[in-house]
This record gives structure tokens, C-alpha cells and sequence, in this order.
């Protein structure tokens, strides 16, 4: 990877799960100090048997020296982050997040510090914890942030080279747009794939539902596998980003129906159309992420 080209010092990422441990790892390799805050002692040793960060501590203190500090924590304690990290974030340091739903944790963070960035980085996998990170997550992947007209272009930019150094791409639009498009392309799709999982959970019949596992392949596996990931994340993207979630909820049902009534009245024509617009859609929407 690359030298370092983003102008900090020393970077703090609190929380070193999936995305805080990547993080670590690569700015490590790209030769920036780093400071891990975690919240167990056993965390933290996991953490440094991984070399997720060169300083790791459950002591917020360990942030004071540190110019630029990522907020890599569940959604739900980015709303209500605790005093002592609060109180514990340098007055001066750039402060930004990486979490999913991004108009809620402005309303909260714009008060607590006057150098929040809100950020999304768009990468994952099914993993979690602090065994999760991996090197170059971030490559080749979108980097969203959410600036506000109040927001200061020094602290943007920071967070802008950060994000390049990383080999992200780098986008901005509002974060009322942010929150509804990943309603319709990460917490939909994981709607839908927990109801076909649900569905198929509801089987009454045990030999159809013994069959049913024994053919399940790949492309089940592709198709099921974020409505079979964390619950807990689920459950925050679900209720901090409800409104947007409905409404591509609605607009989902009334394509399902579309199909249903077309194969009711046997509109073969009518489905093949359908599939034929669906298979010319899909590349439009992986094209970015598989370049």
C-alpha cells in the first residue's frame, strides 16, 4: 500500500470490530500511529494478539493525543455515546463515524463537537468482532460523507484524504439522501432476505423442508446470507432509518404483487418482459463495485 498522504499524526478509532480493526490494520500499514479504545480488558487483549492498533486501552484517555478519531461503534452507542468519551475527545480533533444511517447521528453529534464529519464507508462482510478485520476492506469501495453548510472544509477535507489514502471513493450528497438510498440497497435487501429465510423456517412439511436444505446452493447462499447476519445490527438499522426503510418497503411490495398477478393470470410474456428489464438493470448497480 501506499505512503501516508493524509496530514495526521495520530488516529484514534474507538471500537475495533469488522470495520475499526480494518481500519487499523491498514493505516498501520500505511504508517500512521494508531490508538485503539475498546470497551473490555479482554477485548483489548484479543486486539493486541490481532495488532489491530499499536496503543490499545479501555481508557478514553488514550484519544488526547490524537488529531483525527474515528467513531467505529454500533449505531445505537453512536446515539448515545457515553460522557467519558465525550468528555474524552480532543477539542480540536477531526471526529468522524462510520455508521449506516447517517441523519439521526448528525442530529446528536453536531452538538457534542464542533468538528464532526458524518462518513459511511460502504464496505463489510458477514463477520463481526474483533476477529474480523482484515487488510484493504475499503479499497475500490465507496466512502460516503454527509456535510451540513455549517460543517468546516478543513475537518472535511481531512476526512476526504483519509478516505483516498485508503483507496476509497469518495462521495457526498446530504444525509437525508444517504439515509434513503441505503434503505433501498443494504437494508432492504436485508428485509428480503431474512423473509425467504423466514419463509422457509415456516415449512410445516419435514421432508419438503429436508429436500429443500439438500438442494440449497450457491446461489441460496447469495441471496440469504445478510438476512442471516447480525441481529443487533439488523434491529439498529431498522429502527434508526425507519421511514426510509417503508418506503422502499412499499415500493418492493407493490413489484412483488406485479409478479404474483401476472402468474395468476399465466402473463408469461408479461414475467419474461419483467426478467429481461431486471437482467438489463442489475449490472448498473455492480458496475462501480466490481471495477
Amino acid at each position: 500500500m501506499a505512503q501516508k498522504e493524509c496530514s495526521t499524526n495520530c488516529i484514534g478509532i474507538v471500537g475495533l470490530g469488522l470495520i475499526g480493526g480494518s481500519l487499523g490494520l491498514d493505516l498501520q500499514d500505511l504508517g500512521f500511529q494508531v490508538h485503539g479504545l475498546v470497551h473490555r480488558s479482554t477485548t483489548a487483549q484479543k486486539a493486541r494478539d490481532r495488532g489491530l492498533s499499536q496503543v490499545i486501552s479501555t481508557d478514553p484517555q488514550i484519544l488526547s493525543d490524537c488529531d483525527l478519531i474515528i467513531l467505529a461503534l454500533p449505531l445505537d452507542q453512536l446515539l448515545e455515546p457515553s460522557e467519558a468519551l465525550i468528555d474524552a475527545l480532543p477539542r480540536n480533533a477531526v471526529i468522524t463515524d462510520v455508521g449506516s444511517v447517517k441523519a439521526p447521528v448528525l442530529n446528536v453529534w453536531r452538538e457534542l463537537h464542533q468538528n464532526f464529519i458524518g462518513s459511511h464507508p460502504m464496505a463489510g462482510n458477514a463477520n463481526a468482532g474483533v476477529e474480523a478485520g482484515q487488510k484493504e476492506l475499503f479499497k475500490q469501495r465507496p466512502w460516503v460523507s454527509t456535510p451540513e453548510s455549517g460543517t468546516d472544509p478543513e475537518a472535511l477535507e481531512k476526512v476526504h484524504q483519509l478516505a483516498l489514502t485508503l483507496g476509497s471513493k469518495w462521495i457526498t450528497t446530504d444525509a437525508e439522501m444517504h439515509d434513503q438510498a441505503v434503505a433501498l440497497i443494504s437494508h432492504l435487501p436485508v428485509l428480503i432476505s431474512a423473509a425467504l429465510l423466514k419463509t422457509l423456517g415456516n415449512e410445516r412439511n419435514p421432508s419438503l423442508l429436508s429436500l429443500a436444505k439438500t438442494l440449497a446452493s450457491s446461489g441460496f447462499a447469495d441471496t440469504t446470507r445478510i438476512g442471516g447476519g447480525n441481529p443487533i445490527l439488523g434491529k439498529s438499522m431498522m429502527s434508526n432509518n425507519s421511514a426510509a426503510i417503508l418506503r422502499a418497503l412499499t415500493s418492493y411490495r407493490w413489484s412483488l404483487e406485479q409478479f404474483e398477478e401476472a402468474i395468476l393470470a399465466q402473463h408469461w410474456a408479461q414475467i419474461e418482459a419483467e426478467l429481461e428489464q431486471t437482467h438489463k438493470l442489475r449490472p448498473e448497480f455492480l458496475k462501480e463495485s466490481d471495477s
